[in-house]
């Protein structure tokens, strides 16, 4: 009882106080509440405000932008708009640049000829296709003695589809549509089936239509086809020309040709340029419309004409296709970028004449049935520049004697040189203490165990490093060989070279020119051959040029190398670019060759004088290459004389061993302007009754160097 009056007792005095506590959480909960929402109002009017600002100033950026746009740019957009909306088409090929001389000699133009030509419209069906033909062909006259077999046996199965068709049998048909027959394999039946006396119907009006439709399906289907280039009469022209809006896809334009005013005087060279009917030949078709070519564009294709196809191609006329069906010339095209040559032609044209000349008398002489051509390089060693150059091979079957142009095989056909790498050799020695300024050598043979003994062209005696160069000693290189190789030589017993010495010799080689690519301004190149043994007689034999292979431009490099003292350069055919656009021709220079020097010897000057001294005694009274030039003009250089072997008789078996001579050569010796390279190979073989020896390549030495002072002085 006490208990429960004691907690009434704290029972209404806690509910006395939870009433003044329930009275004061009101009174602070109300004030609270009112000051929040006082404060969320002004966040929000805040907000608000700074909502309302962006949008004020993104209407005054978007106004702006807009203003900048309409009234600032408008002209801009509009011709922008105009360019995108309006139809623009390009005219044929414009013509190409031309091609000069050194002496700004014509040597390739352009000529204008007349087109007729077909472009397929869409949706023409192949009988409507039949029907032009026919037309057309009583309008122009179409050679159709090139038509084949197949070409005639498609027109017809185009022409009589219904006759065609019932030469397939049912159960053909039914295999067809059951595909175990394949429409490819239907239509070989249809060609196979139509006789000979259907084709015999067909008269030669009909022969001119299937030629004409033949023509008119060649190719692309997007591109325009020839139906006629050539011996078009002006009458012929016009009819077409004013027919055109009648014969659907025909029509004429002017086009051109390429014209050759020295006729095939390194024409090889110059290149090739595709036809107005093929445009862009397919091998090449990637690669010219990634640079933004149409697939009937006419381009180059081969040697200089390819090298610089950018700067000879021409500019198209443009025209923008009007509402009413007119063309408006909104750009004129103009003719591709003039260039000149290092080239002289006359000069070029005197060289090919002289190789003509003496190949035709060597295959006269005895034991020569095995040579068949010869090179000839002339060159600025001091700049690199291509004066001539020019490759002949002639061609004999019984009585019928036929030269054609080789000049290709300057950069493409590699030939053993045999001793005119000697002056390299001998800076190999230098530069590695194997062979040392005056050293005096015997010029006795050397024989390794189980080979046979190698020596030099005759006993030549007692020699120092000039004289060694001067009557082309062979054994003295040996000794060289032997030096950097870091053997011992013992006679007629094994020797071991180390095989390192191969690089020291191909580095230094490849520091001339040799081995390397001479870096020539044409798209074909060739290293030559690179022997892969490395036993110790094979670089005895490479230290006399007896074992990789060269090619002409790779000794011209070198011949060049030496003459100017060291500097490997450049060899180049372009010699400045002119713009096209001006009136006078060979006004506006654009651009020049500068000449380039890719590397130099590594090797003291007293080397490289050394060198040049002993080639210099080369071409003195009791050197090899006496006579090769006249005496009267200073000259310097090397001879070499090579064995090779070929196959006589197509067998893919070498069975005949031959000779090569090679001459480099250059002049004045004091201060060199020129230098010749001249090359024979296969010019007489062993083996055979004869011993006769052609001195054909000395003979063109002579004369080549001869006409060139007769035109420089």
């Amino acid at each position: 009882m006490i208990s429960f009056i004691g907690m009434k007792k704290r029972t209404k005095k806690s509910k006395v106080l939870y009433h003044k506590k329930k009275i004061r959480p009101q009174k602070n909960v109300k004030y609270s509440y009112y000051k929040k929402y006082k404060d969320i109002k002004e966040i929000i009017e805040n907000r608000y405000n700074i909502l309302i600002g962006c949008i004020i100033l993104l209407m005054c950026i978007l106004f702006v932008n807009l203003f900048y746009i309409q009234v600032m740019k408008t002209s801009h957009y509009q011709k922008n708009v105009d360019r995108l909306t309006q139809n623009i088409i390009e005219g044929s090929t414009a013509p190409r640049g031309r091609i000069y001389d050194r002496h700004h000699r014509l040597i390739v133009d352009n000529e204008p000829s007349k087109i007729i030509y077909y472009k397929k419209q869409q949706a023409i069906t192949s009988q409507e296709e039949i029907q032009l033909a026919y037309e057309v062909g009583s309008l122009i006259q179409v050679d159709f003695s090139h038509l084949t077999d197949t070409n005639l046996r498609k027109f017809w199965v185009t022409k009589y589809p219904k006759k065609v068709n019932k030469k397939i049998t049912d159960k053909e048909w039914k295999a067809l549509e059951e595909r175990k027959l394949t429409s490819e394999k239907i239509n070989s039946y249809k060609l196979e089936r139509i006789t000979e006396e259907e084709l015999a119907a067909l008269t030669d009006v009909d022969r001119e239509a299937a030629m004409i439709y033949t023509l008119m399906n060649k190719g692309y289907a997007s591109q325009e086809k020839i139906i006629k280039k050539s011996d078009i009469t002006d009458q012929e022209y016009a009819i077409i020309s004013e027919r055109s809006h009648l014969l659907k896809g025909f029509n004429t334009r002017l086009d051109w040709e390429r014209s050759y005013p020295y006729g095939s005087t390194f024409k090889a060279m110059l290149g090739s340029v595709s036809s107005s009917d093929s445009g862009i030949p397919y091998e090449l078709k990637d690669y010219y419309l990634a640079k933004g070519y149409s697939l009937n564009d006419r381009v180059g294709t081969s040697y200089l004409e390819y090298q610089y196809e950018s700067l000879l191609r021409g500019t198209k006329n443009k025209y923008q296709m009007m509402a009413d069906g007119e063309q408006k010339t909104i750009e004129k095209g103009h003719r591709g970028n003039d260039l000149v040559l290092t080239i002289d032609i006359e000069l070029q044209r005197a060289i090919e004449q002289i190789l003509e000349d003496e190949l035709r008398k060597a295959k006269e002489e005895p034991n020569t049935e095995l040579y068949n051509r010869s090179f000839v390089l002339i060159t600025e060693p001091k700049t690199g520049e291509i004066l001539a150059m020019a490759g002949k091979q002639i061609i004999k079957n019984g009585d019928d004697v036929k030269i054609v142009d080789y000049t290709p095989g300057i950069t493409t056909s590699p030939v053993v040189v045999g001793s005119v790498i000697k002056g390299a050799s001998h800076i190999v020695g230098y530069n590695t203490g194997a062979l040392n300024i005056g050293d005096v050598r015997y010029d006795n043979c050397v024989k390794i165990a189980a080979t046979p003994e190698k020596c030099s062209w005759k006993y030549l005696g007692r020699l120092d490093d000039i004289t060694a160069l001067k009557q082309s000693s062979n054994t003295y290189q040996f000794y060289t060989a032997i030096n950097v190789g870091k053997g011992v030589y013992q006679y007629n017993q094994t020797l071991s070279l180390d095989p390192a010495a191969y690089d020291t010799y191909r580095n230094t080689f490849a520091e001339f020119g040799l081995g390397v690519k001479t870096g020539i301004d044409l798209p074909l190149e060739s290293l030559g051959y690179k022997g892969e043994s490395t036993v110790s007689g094979h670089l005895l034999d490479f230290s006399i040029g007896q074992y990789d292979t060269y090619t002409p431009i790779q000794l011209s490099q070198y011949i060049g190398t030496i003459a100017n003292g060291g500097n490997r350069m450049q060899p180049y055919l372009l010699k400045e670019v002119y713009a096209s656009d001006s009136k006078i021709s060979l006004s506006k220079k654009i651009q020049s060759t500068e000449p380039k020097v890719l590397n130099q010897v590594n090797t003291k000057p007293e080397y490289m004088e050394r060198v040049k001294l002993g080639f210099q005694a080369v071409l003195e009274p009791g050197g090899t290459g006496y006579n090769y030039i006249d005496s009267s003009f200073k000259p310097a250089g090397k001879t070499g004389t090579s064995q090779s072997f070929v196959d006589t008789n197509d067998d893919g078996v070498i069975d005949t061993e031959t000779v090569t001579n090679t001459f480099a050569g250059y002049a004045p010796y004091d201060n060199p302007k020129v230098a010749f390279t001249v090359i024979s190979p296969d010019i007489y073989h062993y083996g055979n009754n004869s011993t006769y020896q052609t001195t054909v390549n000395k003979r063109i030495s002579q004369a080549v160097s001869q006409k060139y002072f007769e035109m420089y002085g």
